[in-house]
């Protein structure tokens, strides 16, 4: 049996067209990272303050270990939270604030030093125990809200986007010490971001998720790898996208194989399907390639691979380990709507020598380094 068990629980708010969280369906395993990951109201924080208790659901059940949770009061879930704000008193020491949720509990004053020095010292702060919040870097704050929730050693610790606040250096240095209390202490943690670096490098599973519900529940590298749709292909890492039609492939109903399909001026290429949709032929899908799979040459005969699409390049630009390159496909006016500049990240010995703005070029992708959804 799953640690959590959300079974068809909905969130409506009043005035609001639409609902929050939109038949939720998910099972949380003992001991694993989960991150809740989507764009700013698709519904992931509101999960999370579902399960905290902060907020109550309009429908479905919300169960710990089998048993209903809908109506215990947050002190009462034993659910440590971190919030994106920190929340520490101001007023109260380091120490003092990391003991405060055991002495709520009535716990006596030597476990409490003894649990509070435990806490501090997994997250290196034990030598600052007597300072104020605002004597604190933001990484600093970060640690001790993160101690304040693990001090009474919970079942699971909630996390609302705590590390936002952050700069991308001090970011990445909490990503990693979170990761490694997570692996120390095995405790169950449940982290709500919209940014998809913290949620590839935290987390054993990733949800994404769209409008009140989850597009798809995977580890991050299936995620990346075979996405089930375009959100979460275009939500998950970068990636380039084209209307296409389907030329030949797959018989009716098929949801898996390789196929051809055919651009709007005319170029055909072979991509993996990635769909639940009954396709046939002449069916509009959208072809996707990251980035990094593209190659690029000055004619098809020079790449490796079987496909290729004709281009113009717009722009070469440095970025010190790759060079990211803009270019504009055949057919397409430069602009239009109907297919977005496609963008390539090319590392550094195998650029083409010579490349200059506005060269002809072929992007070259292997069929298994492509979908069609």
């Amino acid at each position: 049996m799953a640690l959590i068990e959300f079974e068809h629980v909905f969130k409506h708010y009043p005035g609001s067209p639409s609902a929050a969280v939109d038949d939720l369906n998910l099972h949380i395993q003992a001991g694993e990272f989960l991150t809740l990951l989507g764009p700013s109201g698709s519904g992931k924080t509101t999960t999370l303050m579902l399960l905290a208790g902060f907020e109550a659901p309009s429908a479905g059940a919300i169960r710990l270990d089998g048993a209903s949770i809908e109506s215990l009061p947050p002190h009462q879930r034993n659910m440590g939270v971190v919030f994106q704000s920190y929340s520490l008193f101001p007023h109260m020491t380091v120490a003092e604030n990391v003991a405060f949720p055991l002495s709520v509990r009535k716990v006596a004053p030597s476990i409490i030093a003894e649990k509070v020095n435990a806490a501090l010292t997994k997250v290196h702060l034990e030598n600052l125990t007597h300072r104020k919040p605002n004597q604190l870097s933001g990484g600093q704050q970060q640690r001790v809200a993160l101690a304040r929730a693990l001090v009474f050693e919970p079942r699971l610790v909630l996390m609302d986007e705590p590390l936002s606040a952050l700069d991308k250096k001090l970011r990445e240095e909490m990503q990693l010490e979170i990761r490694r209390l997570h692996r120390e202490l095995g405790v169950t943690m449940v982290f709500v971001t919209h940014d998809q670096s913290e949620a590839m490098t935290l987390s054993d599973r990733v949800a994404v998720f769209n409008q009140g519900r989850i597009e798809q529940l995977a580890s991050p590298k299936d995620l990346y790898d075979s996405p089930a749709n375009p959100f979460v292909a275009n939500f998950l890492g970068d990636n380039n996208m084209l209307e296409c039609t389907l030329d030949e492939g797959l018989p009716t109903g098929a949801s898996a194989g390789t196929g051809r399909v055919r651009t709007a001026s005319g170029q055909t290429v072979l991509s993996r399907i990635c769909t639940t949709k009954a396709l046939e032929k002449n069916d509009e899908v959208k072809l996707c390639v990251r980035p990094e799979f593209l190659q690029v040459a000055s004619s098809s005969a020079a790449l490796a691979t079987p496909n290729c699409l004709r281009a113009t390049l717009l722009d070469l630009i440095h970025q010190g380990d790759h060079w990211r390159l803009v270019a504009q496909l055949e057919g397409v006016a430069q602009g239009s709507k109907e297919a977005p500049q496609w963008f390539a990240k090319i590392s550094p010995g195998a650029l083409p020598a010579g490349l200059m703005v506005g060269q002809n070029l072929c992007l070259g992708f292997r069929p298994e380094d492509a979908w069609v959804f």
